[in-house]
């Protein structure tokens, strides 16, 4: 699909592709039956306000091939400026369907990020739910060498690169040698592999279907305060926005 025939709405800048989990699957679909390598980011809210004052990550997010909202923050921002996105999405979810697919076609996987051991145990978890895909590889995301990394994943030649190594760093090492790596599709998510591996637990599902897992990650995190704390504030911008759209 070509940049100027997808359907995207604009927040701050950035702009998040309107669909629904179904949509982007027939995408990755898509990706992963033509040639060239395709990038997929899942942008937050605290990602959204950080990509307003570093120019280089918001060109990075713009340029990915399917840049997929996640948290409630953004889809309630998209709804008060009256271009509602399809529906809540999260990186989680939608990289577990990507897993899927996966399986399915019975891919290989490269497994970047996370604290050493991490990667490792998240591919011994994926290969015992998803027995079709081939875990070629996986890296902790704590190298300095990153030419040898590259190495290793051209060794391995993986169909999907699984990113986990937080915003803006996976986003930035997926751009920046988009054309150095052999892939078909590179996926940001964050600290799915920290959750996947069960070194992280993820919300209930009460409160996953409630929007309502930044609440859980907080109280079970409290470092993580100063950085949620940026949702609140997001939300009264994207107000001041809608109610005086000339002061950005």
């Amino acid at each position: 699909m070509k940049a100027d025939e997808r359907e995207r709405v604009n927040i701050f800048g950035i702009l998040l592709d309107r669909v629904d989990y179904s949509k982007a699957c027939q995408r990755v679909e898509t990706f992963l039956k033509s040639y060239g390598n395709r990038i997929i980011v899942t942008p937050n809210a605290e990602i959204i306000m950080a990509a307003r004052k570093a120019p280089e990550l918001k060109a990075v997010l713009n340029e990915a091939d399917i840049c997929l909202p996640d948290g409630i923050g953004v889809v309630i921002a998209s709804r008060i400026l009256g271009k509602p996105l399809t529906e809540r999405t999260t990186g989680f979810d939608f990289m577990m369907k990507v897993l899927e697919m996966a399986d399915k076609k019975e891919l290989s996987l490269f497994l970047l990020g996370g604290k050493p051991g991490v990667a490792e145990k998240a591919g011994k978890k994926i290969k015992m739910m998803f027995p079709g895909i081939n875990i070629a590889g996986f890296h902790h995301g704590y190298f300095k060498d990153e030419q040898e990394i590259v190495y290793q994943i051209n060794d391995k030649k993986p169909d999907i690169i699984v990113v986990a190594m937080g915003c803006p760093k996976q986003e930035m090492f997926m751009i920046r040698n988009k054309d150095k790596l052999k892939f078909r599709v590179a996926m940001g998510v964050g600290g799915s592999l920290d959750v996947i591996s069960d070194t992280v637990r993820r919300a209930p599902v009460f409160m996953q279907k409630a929007g309502l897992e930044w609440l859980y990650r907080l109280l079970t995190q409290p470092s993580r305060f100063k950085r949620m704390s940026v949702l609140p504030l997001f939300l009264i911008e994207i107000i001041a926005y809608r109610l005086f759209p000339k002061k950005k």
